[in-house]
């Protein structure tokens, strides 16, 4: 039986070597995200990037995901530093930022969503001082390395304190390193990047996470030693099973 975890047992867990697969949501239903945390996920992650998720259902949505016994992430919108903070206050346990590109995008994360001496994250009055003695630790920045300008500068970035890790994602890196021609996650060129990326990361002592393209992808990926691993978004679960029921009454 798969045992749920204990709150706040997402970095340390991560920190420990273990790979965890989590759901990526992009449906702003908390009813949704509920159910799907009350399966084996190790985690569920909101994309405020790319969906219509906004603030208030992923505040609502991480409410029902703690409710269930499971962490939540957050990958927030393009440079919406300051709601990576307000989602810690709510009680994410990851945050991820798309399209770190440089040092000084990854300091101005970093100073979001850390507490003092590592940023400049404010103290959001829902919580103790316990939290404040443990968040830095036991909450997880996750910069995201997607360009080539962000491979490039992936060892620069990883030295940034308060980035506690990366986070690689292939269908961006698929496109400016193949210079637009097509969308490819599973091309030769990403997997030469993935493997940049993880070795920068084990020199640097840091923490990996990646969105992986298929189920079958995200084993090979665990098997690699990568942390965070994405393995199912909410609409192929809900794809997935009208078409496995209608398989079964039309054939």
């Amino acid at each position: 039986m798969h045992q749920t975890p204990k709150p706040f047992e997402l970095a340390r867990r991560l920190r420990a070597g273990e790979s965890l697969f989590t759901a990526w949501m992009s449906m702003p239903e908390p009813l949704i995200a509920d159910h799907v945390a009350r399966e084996g996920f190790d985690a569920v992650t909101f994309d405020m990037q790319h969906s219509s998720i906004d603030l208030l259902s992923a505040m609502r949505g991480i409410s029902a995901v703690n409710h269930a016994g499971k962490p939540a992430g957050v990958r927030i919108a393009l440079e919406a530093f300051g709601d990576g903070a307000r989602l810690l206050d709510t009680g994410a346990e990851i945050i991820i930022a798309p399209m770190i590109n440089s040092v000084a995008d990854a300091k101005r994360f970093a100073s979001a969503v850390k507490y003092p001496p590592l940023g400049d994250r404010s103290w959001g009055g829902n919580r103790f001082q316990d939290y404040l003695r443990q968040a830095n630790e036991m909450t997880v920045s996750l910069a995201m390395i997607e360009t080539t300008a962000a491979l490039a500068a992936v060892d620069d970035i990883l030295a940034v304190p308060g980035i506690d890790g990366v986070f690689a994602g292939p269908s961006d890196l698929s496109i400016t390193l193949l210079k637009g021609e097509k969308l490819d996650p599973n091309n030769q060129v990403v997997k030469d990047a993935f493997a940049k990326i993880m070795t920068a990361a084990k020199k640097a002592g840091k923490l990996t996470g990646c969105y992986a393209p298929s189920p079958e992808r995200a084993k090979e990926l665990a098997a690699e030693g990568w942390g965070f691993i994405t393995l199912i978004n909410d609409s192929l679960m809900v794809r997935g099973g009208a078409q496995n029921a209608l398989q079964v009454v039309r054939g």
